[in-house]
């Protein structure tokens, strides 16, 4: 995501914590300063730190902060991310909305790691989905990246997936797929199929990418035998840790996990003063 759209996800952050003030940290003198450590309780991987940088420009622009370490690096239990210098007041409004986006944009990242090194060796890419938190999807996909995997459409707007829905309104898999060139010949399209049949129309029809909704594992390596290569092919469906490799290994291409940014497990993250 660009500074604008980073700049507004901290925005209305703020709005809905700091509201019309910090009514607790104007208990603290207003210029003393401290030096404080943001560390990571547990091993992880660091997504967010514009996010972050962004909550304290907004909150006080003088307040300094020292990353050591790049978003997508491995961080070990109780590891320092970033020292940060500044008013305490400061330090103390702009805590929660920091941490917050850091927890959970490093627990995207550090998910989708897991989930990367699971099929490793296999060539098969972790894709993300749009089940995202409500307003975060560009920041999540971000994360996403940071923990390896690859980013699927963003929205709505930038590629075609039919699914079965709009197999049924349209007639026949021919025909939406027909329409869908016609209309959009330059955009991204892939086609969801439920069973081997529905396959073989999509392939007949010339689809060139197609997702497989909750095939069995024999059912995947029987696509795959089928497609001979003409189209890729997207494993979707019943995806968890314990049966990731298993599906990579029936030879598709992809695979898209929901649970990398809708089941959120955050980072455990602590800000600490140091003096």
């Amino acid at each position: 995501p660009d500074s604008r759209q980073i700049a507004s996800d901290i925005r209305r952050a703020l709005e809905e914590d700091v509201g019309r003030g910090d009514l607790t940290a104007a208990l603290v003198p207003r210029n003393h300063g401290v030096q404080a450590q943001l560390i990571c309780r547990q091993e992880a991987v660091l997504s967010g730190i514009a996010w972050v940088d962004e909550v304290f420009r907004q909150v006080d622009s003088n307040v300094e902060l020292e990353w050591h370490l790049g978003d997508g690096d491995r961080l070990n239990e109780n590891q320092p991310a970033c020292s940060i210098h500044g008013a305490a007041a400061s330090l103390l409004t702009a805590e929660r909305t920091g941490l917050n986006f850091l927890q959970t944009l490093s627990g995207t990242a550090t998910v989708t790691a897991g989930y990367v090194a699971a099929v490793h060796g296999t060539g098969v890419n972790i894709l993300d989905t749009r089940k995202t938190l409500p307003g975060l999807r560009l920041a999540q996909k971000y994360a996403v990246t940071c923990g390896g995997g690859v980013n699927h459409r963003m929205g709505l707007y930038d590629a075609i997936l039919i699914k079965e829905n709009h197999i049924a309104a349209a007639g026949s898999i021919a025909a939406v797929l027909k329409k869908a060139r016609h209309l959009h010949p330059d955009v991204p399209l892939e086609i969801e199929v439920e069973n081997l049949d529905e396959l073989g129309e999509a392939l007949e029809a010339g689809a060139g990418r197609v997702l497989l909704d909750n095939f069995s594992l024999q059912q995947l390596r029987e696509a795959v035998k089928l497609n001979g290569g003409r189209a890729r092919l997207e494993a979707s469906g019943g995806v968890s840790l314990d049966t990731i490799r298993a599906i990579a290994e029936t030879g598709v291409d992809d695979i898209s996990v929901g649970a990398l940014t809708k089941d959120v497990q955050a980072v455990d993250f602590s800000l600490l003063f140091t003096d």
